[in-house]
């Protein structure tokens, strides 16, 4: 006599006690180590961040060549937003 073939399989597919996994409820999990940013990069998000504040300071303070120029700021706030940018991409 031939097997149907809903009986092959012993795992279930419908009813209460159904696993997880063949629900296709359960998300596979991931390495930890592999959603890490590198070393170097929070450091590099604080040195733009103290770099763009620099150079908007010494701006104002007339340090720089040019005298006060509004190039400096936005020189500046790019490099800032860079910064932030890297911040939100931070893991």
């Amino acid at each position: 006599m031939a097997k149907s073939k809903s009986k092959q399989s012993n795992q279930k597919t419908v009813g209460r006690y159904v696993a997880p996994e063949a629900r296709g409820k359960v998300t596979a999990r991931r390495p930890v180590g592999e959603d890490h940013s590198p070393r170097w990069y929070g450091w590099l998000i604080v040195a733009l961040l103290a770099v763009g504040m620099l150079v908007i300071v010494l701006n104002y303070l007339s340090v720089l060549p040019g005298s006060v120029s509004s190039w400096y700021l936005v020189g500046g706030l790019v490099v800032m937003f860079a910064g932030f940018y890297l911040a939100t991409r931070y893991k």
